[in-house]
């Protein structure tokens, strides 16, 4: 009769291309042995590039202290809170923050990656130091974790020993396989075959996670994401794995990231041989209007029609952005990843409507008086002088740190327009 088997932690690879596994010694009377699942020496590492906000920043650890700067050099400045009692104690912190403390603790200028964050695993399947190592550590463990233990429980393990010995594919490939294309939003594409999945099988697909600046330009995270791509690929290849391609996978502002890196990507025409493809989700190609409006009014909070328990989520997340355009500006208006979710030369127009009504013999009267933009979008958002403006410039420096600079803050909003057009636009 078979022996029953136990899994243990995937081997880590040694700097020479050797394997280690850890167990433990036990009795000869216990017959459960350890089972260690072994990977293909051929690699395709996967890379998650979370959207804005999902990234973990902290100050500088390099960073020489201004005398009113709020944080300590590697002290944390951003790590989303995780879980409804996390959340509401984060609310509570950031909504007696002032204007002028949330410009000092989120300056782009100031701030670099966290890879302390929080580590979302099963501690019997993976081990703590590699996901580290992976950059799991990068990202907001409350919206990524699960997606990324799972992508690394289901990438590497596509067939199984079934209860007669014979060879059948994994219930969640199975789905895979049945699964209509039209729910993936595409167009067409031919199901998934067995035989296409003893190719995959071939290799093996750690999963990492790249975190970045979202306070700063797209093109700015691109080139570390392409930095990152190197070092990964010449990890594998110094450990005596082939390791040539990687696959990226995005979410909202992640995927402006990915293309952009993917024009960055040798030989620079945009075909980027070594990406052997992008994951987009809910990327916003052609801009979000909800970026203009969270710079010039503030963060939604609840709605009339939604639940207590939506809205009370709604407030949370006002409290922590910014409820009004005093608390939001200093961030938004001088961050181009910010500015770069706004809505861009390709977004159908107009995108605001302004209108008046009034009740005449008790039947109302609507009239449209403005609709904009009606131009070039980003003369619009240099705008700062008309009442419909986005960006009111009096709001954009509270801790009046551009007293004492060459470069005015009007200047550095506008160079900062300047970055989200640039990316648009080419």
């Amino acid at each position: 009769m078979k022996e029953p088997t136990r899994p243990i932690p995937q081997p880590t690879i040694d700097r020479d291309g050797s394997l280690v596994a850890h167990t433990v010694a036990t009795p000869t009377a216990f017959k459960v042995r350890a089972r260690v699942t072994i990977g293909s020496r051929k690699v395709i590492p996967v890379i998650l590039v979370p959207g804005i906000m999902g990234s973990n920043l902290r100050a500088r650890a390099d960073m020489k202290p201004r005398a009113d700067d709020i944080l300590r050099p590697g002290e944390s400045a951003w790590r989303p809170p995780s879980g409804n009692i996390d959340g509401y104690l984060e609310s509570l912190k950031w909504s007696v923050r002032s204007p002028s403390e949330r410009q000092r603790i989120l300056d782009a200028s100031t701030l670099e990656v966290d890879p302390g964050g929080e580590l979302a695993f099963a501690p019997n399947v993976f081990d703590p130091g590699v996901l580290r190592e992976r950059g799991w550590g990068e990202v907001h463990a409350g919206s990524y974790g699960a997606l990324l233990i799972d992508l690394q429980r289901h990438l590497d393990k596509t067939f199984q020993v079934s209860p007669r010995g014979t060879r059948e594919i994994r219930h969640f490939w199975r789905r895979v396989m049945q699964t209509e294309a039209s729910s993936w939003g595409v167009r067409h594409i031919e199901k998934v075959t067995e035989a296409e999945l003893e190719k995959f099988a071939a290799y093996q697909y750690p999963v990492y996670a790249f975190g970045y600046n979202w306070l700063n330009s797209c093109e700015d995270s691109a080139r570390r994401l392409r930095t990152r791509i190197d070092a990964i690929k010449a990890f594998w290849a110094e450990r005596k794995h082939q390791c040539e391609k990687v696959i990226l996978i995005t979410h909202s502002m992640g995927g402006l990231v990915a293309r952009a890196c993917a024009r960055l990507s040798p030989p620079g025409d945009g075909s980027a041989p070594d990406i052997a493809g992008i994951i987009h989700a809910t990327m916003p190609a052609l801009g979000a209007p909800v970026a203009y409006r969270r710079i010039a009014c503030g963060t939604e909070g609840g709605r009339f029609a939604n639940g207590f328990g939506d809205n009370r989520k709604a407030s949370a997340i006002a409290d922590i952005i910014g409820e009004s355009s005093a608390e939001t500006t200093p961030v938004m208006a001088v961050s181009p990843g910010a500015l770069q979710l706004l809505p861009n030369h390709l977004y159908p127009r107009p995108w605001i409507v302004i209108k008046s009504m009034r009740s005449v013999n008790r039947r109302d009267e609507v009239r449209d008086l403005l609709s904009l933009p009606d131009g070039n979008p980003y003369d619009f958002y240099r705008d700062m002088k008309s009442w419909y403006r986005m960006i009111d410039p009096t709001l954009a420096d509270p801790a009046k740190r551009h007293d004492n600079m060459d470069e005015s803050v009007v200047d550095r909003i506008s160079k900062a327009i300047g970055a989200a057009e640039r990316l648009h636009t080419t």
